[in-house]
């Protein structure tokens, strides 16, 4: 029986959680790449933000409707940070935001 358990584990694919500076709005595709890859993204943003607000919005956007678009989530997580993540995992949200 604990041969089973081991085995059924062993079949499972890993699901990595990165997390990286967001420099430029040229970095979407590789974001995008880590996602199509059941990745979990968390990116810091302050560096594009400082660089420019307008390339942010965009850059977010464009990320927001992409993770929508495959069945993924986005949120923000405080003020420098957001997560994306793949079909396979939801972020839960409180009640009392």
């Amino acid at each position: 029986m604990g041969q089973e358990v081991l085995g059924s584990k062993e079949k499972q694919s890993s699901i990595y959680l990165k997390a990286y500076p967001m420099k430029s709005i040229d970095e979407l595709a590789k974001i995008k790449e880590d996602l199509r890859n059941h990745s979990i993204v968390i990116l810091r943003i302050t560096p594009l933000a400082q660089r420019s607000i307008d390339e942010l919005k965009k850059a977010v956007e464009e990320l927001y409707e992409y993770a929508e678009g495959m069945g993924g989530d986005i949120a923000r997580l405080g003020e420098e940070r957001i997560v994306i993540t793949p079909p396979s995992v939801k972020i839960w949200r409180s009640i009392s935001q």
